[in-house]
């Protein structure tokens, strides 16, 4: 594997958030190019997106962690273009031979069999009927959902089958598919959490690269919602020193477009993001970086992981109190408590049955 610490010695990778390639920590051997005018056998390498087409063998995954609020979740592409510096789901992509960094970024792998292994998966008469969301690892209306329209195909599988599904999502391309959404949204069967991290537009162009705007983000929830869709806005994750000051504005601009449930994250740097975070901290925000660094660490006793649940998606200390206490106020202020997974399983119901039998 070939790790690239100076890619960026030239000049900044405009439009991808990593800018360089982490080692897989599965993968014992790799290239390091040690000096810039070595010539040897290096490759420097490919930033442009690919699309790699995957027989998928299974796609709904059952979560076991207690506290990111889903129990079932399905992702029809695994890397994701947006390129969110800060996204937990960099490290995963380490298990399918790639780096969490630039390659998580621009190697799409994409599961065009995912229909139909979710039809599969709903036939299968052991399935009890709860809600599944639909990016619980990687954005699924990302840049190459408009390309391949896999999320499209999977919403019509629920459909059909009544099952209820939960999307989270931080691209205006889920407008896209406000006719079936509002058609799952008169039986109760859909809700949609809108990501929004930062309406500061330089803040959002390095640190979420590949997304849409911060104002086209309240745009979706006030279409969606206008079709009676249940929507909610997701903050996370709040990073003290850049994003955190902005939490009363983002609950207040959601709430007068339509939310009426939220959610929160603290940011925190597990695995390779660690270092992928750090040097994009470091680079974008130098006059900053060490204070940010530092409430970080802070706000997880002294490092900036914590693998505790319960305590690692919130942080503790001062500045993660603060952050919490703010959040359970404005919660209140804007009307954002609604609960957000209360879906209807009862009409769930596979093709050629009468109606569900209790």
């Amino acid at each position: 594997m070939e790790e690239n610490r100076d890619v960026d010695l030239n000049e900044y990778i405009k439009g991808r958030g990593a800018q360089f390639n982490t080692p897989n920590k599965f993968i014992t051997n790799y290239k390091v190019k040690e000096h810039i005018e070595s010539i040897d056998d290096w490759t420097e390498p490919n930033i442009e997106t690919q699309y790699l087409v995957d027989n998928a063998k299974g796609l709904v995954n059952k979560v076991d962690s207690p506290d990111v609020g889903m129990l079932y979740s399905m992702n029809p592409y695994q890397g994701c273009e947006h390129g969110c510096i800060y996204c937990y789901a960099r490290n995963s992509f380490e298990y399918w031979g790639y780096s969490a960094g630039l390659d998580f970024e621009s190697k799409i792998i994409v599961k065009k069999n995912a229909p139909e292994l979710l039809r599969k998966f709903l036939m299968n008469p052991k399935w009890e009927c709860l809600p599944i969301v639909l990016s619980g690892n990687t954005d699924c209306y990302q840049p190459a959902e408009k390309k391949f329209r896999i999320t499209r195909k999977l919403l019509e599988v629920c459909a059909e089958f009544n099952q209820p599904v939960a999307i989270i999502t931080k691209n205006a391309g889920i407008l896209r598919d406000k006719d079936i959404l509002q058609m799952m949204a008169a039986k109760n069967l859909v809700s949609v959490l809108v990501s929004t991290t930062s309406f500061d537009e330089e803040l959002r162009r390095v640190m979420e690269p590949r997304t849409t705007t911060g104002k086209q983000r309240l745009r979706v929830m006030k279409e969606l919602s206008d079709a009676g869709v249940r929507v909610g806005v997701m903050l996370g994750p709040m990073i003290p020193g850049l994003n955190d000051h902005e939490m009363q504005r983002i609950m207040k601009a959601a709430s007068e477009n339509g939310a009426t449930f939220s959610a929160y994250t603290f940011i925190r740097l597990n695995g390779a993001i660690k270092l992928l975070f750090h040097d994009w901290l470091y680079k974008n925000f130098p006059d900053r970086a060490d204070k940010v660094w530092h409430l970080i660490e802070d706000s997880h006793d002294g490092k900036v992981n914590d693998s505790e649940f319960g305590r690692r998606m919130r942080g503790e200390g001062p500045i993660a109190d603060m952050i919490s206490q703010q959040y359970h106020k404005y919660l209140e202020k804007y009307k954002l408590n609604d609960e957000r997974m209360e879906l209807d399983c009862s009409l769930f119901m596979r093709p050629g049955q009468q109606g569900r039998l209790f």
